[in-house]
């Protein structure tokens, strides 16, 4: 068994395993929670920073410009005094759904269990 296990972790590539992929785009503690609040419509910079209040401005914006760059949420700036600036999720975004969804599915099942 030992050996069985070293020779798949010997063959084991985080460049090629899809798993490492996912968590390379979704990785980090907020991005899950910006993909939940803006599929909920919290598509605004100060509505999402009402939504995480512990996540510093650096870091929402930091994160935000990474899925922006990862093609998982645009940035719509519209002109005006002072000018707005809307985020909205992507068709490629909006494949990460199931995926939002069963983390939310788990972490209720597991807070309800008090353990």
């Amino acid at each position: 068994m030992a050996k069985a296990m070293a020779r798949k972790l010997k063959d084991f590539n985080p460049t090629n395993c899809a798993v490492t992929y996912c968590m390379n785009i979704i990785g980090g503690k907020w991005k899950p929670v910006i993909i939940h609040l803006l599929r909920n419509g919290q598509n605004r910079y100060s509505l999402m920073q009402k939504g995480m209040p512990e996540a510093s401005k650096q870091t929402l914006t930091n994160q935000l410009r990474e899925l922006e760059a990862d093609g998982i949420i645009t940035r719509e700036t519209f002109a005006g005094s002072p000018p707005r600036v809307e985020y909205h999720i992507t068709p490629l975004g909006a494949s990460l759904l199931p995926i939002i969804d069963a983390m939310r599915t788990w972490g209720k099942g597991q807070m309800n269990t008090g353990e």
